[in-house]
């Protein structure tokens, strides 16, 4: 909730002003003391109205001064709505170190789980490409409504070869800019494992992202002390950490975001929260009226409820 004129919020001060005021009004009316009460006619004041009958009036009166307040401060709600337009590229690196068992079962089977996660949060009609890759894109899917086609590509991956991430970051956003409809957002995400070490420069390529306006969310997958076997049969395991600092790079080049995964779990839920972000836009609506007619409907109340119990208005 949001407000267009805040400073009328300042009127819900007269509420906690107005019950502290009663309090005192009661605590002064003790003072004073009747030594020979009349019992018979207090005891018709008595039944005249129970406790809780004679606060309603003052109740609603209250809550009338709040609803109003907050309707002069013209509230405004935020809402979500699903993008059937939206148009997402899943790029997903596949090359030799995603193999690495840092994370379970692999990173790669992990990586593979985690991008269907995605696909499941978006709009059936939002369009999904995919792009697996490592010495070059291997596997390639442009944006289609048929999300089938794209976890294909998902479920197809190999761990294998160099990481070319300029390369398929490049593709990604060629696809984009044939299969997107005119002014529909469009998104990549990349998750990759280590550092670009053939292909494109992903510099260049991100700040191209940048100014079609194609944001790059990145994910960086493993631990420091992942590892893979030797090929060598008695030399050490070869060290596969991930390279958090290009990912970052990246985002922050073309306007996405970065995150670090170091789990299974921790890499379903970030990409969870992409899909649910990539598959709606937020909007705001102005509920003035509401608050509006709601203050009027509490007063209509108050004055009915005086009516009833005392009389007379509060």
């Amino acid at each position: 909730m949001s407000f267009a004129a805040p400073l009328w919020l300042a009127g819900l001060a007269l509420v906690p002003a107005a019950i502290a005021a009663s309090i005192w009004a009661r605590r002064r009316a003790r003072r004073y003391a009747v030594r020979f009460p009349a019992v018979s006619t207090l005891r018709l004041a008595v039944d005249a109205g129970s406790s809780w009958q004679r606060r309603v009036p003052a109740a609603f009166a209250l809550a009338a001064i709040a609803a109003l307040a907050l309707a002069l401060a013209r509230p405004h709600a935020t809402y979500s709505l699903p993008v059937n337009d939206a148009s997402v590229m899943l790029v997903s690196d596949e090359s030799g170190s995603m193999a690495s068992t840092d994370v379970q079962p692999t990173r790669l089977a992990a990586a593979e789980r985690a991008a269907n996660t995605l696909i499941d949060q978006l709009p059936a009609k939002a369009l999904v490409g995919a792009i697996a890759f490592s010495s070059s894109p291997n596997a390639v899917q442009a944006p289609v409504a048929n999300h089938a086609a794209a976890r294909a590509v998902i479920d197809g991956q190999n761990a294998n070869g160099a990481t070319a991430t300029g390369d398929a970051l490049e593709l990604a956003l060629q696809l984009l800019h044939r299969g997107a409809a005119k002014h529909a957002p469009s998104a990549i995400v990349l998750l990759s494992d280590g550092a670009a070490n053939s292909g494109l420069s992903v510099s260049s390529v991100a700040r191209q992202a940048r100014s079609d306006k194609i944001p790059i969310d990145t994910v960086a997958l493993g631990t420091p002390d992942g590892t893979l076997p030797n090929p060598e049969p008695f030399a050490p395991p070869v060290p596969v950490p991930p390279d958090p600092q290009l990912m970052a790079q990246i985002a922050g080049l073309s306007g996405g975001r970065t995150f670090n995964a170091q789990s299974a779990d921790e890499l379903a839920s970030i990409y969870k929260h992409l899909g649910n972000q990539l598959g709606t836009v937020t909007r705001k609506r102005e509920v003035t009226a509401e608050f509006a007619i709601g203050g009027l409907v509490l007063l209509l109340g108050a004055a009915a409820a005086s009516t009833r119990w005392s009389g007379r208005l509060p």
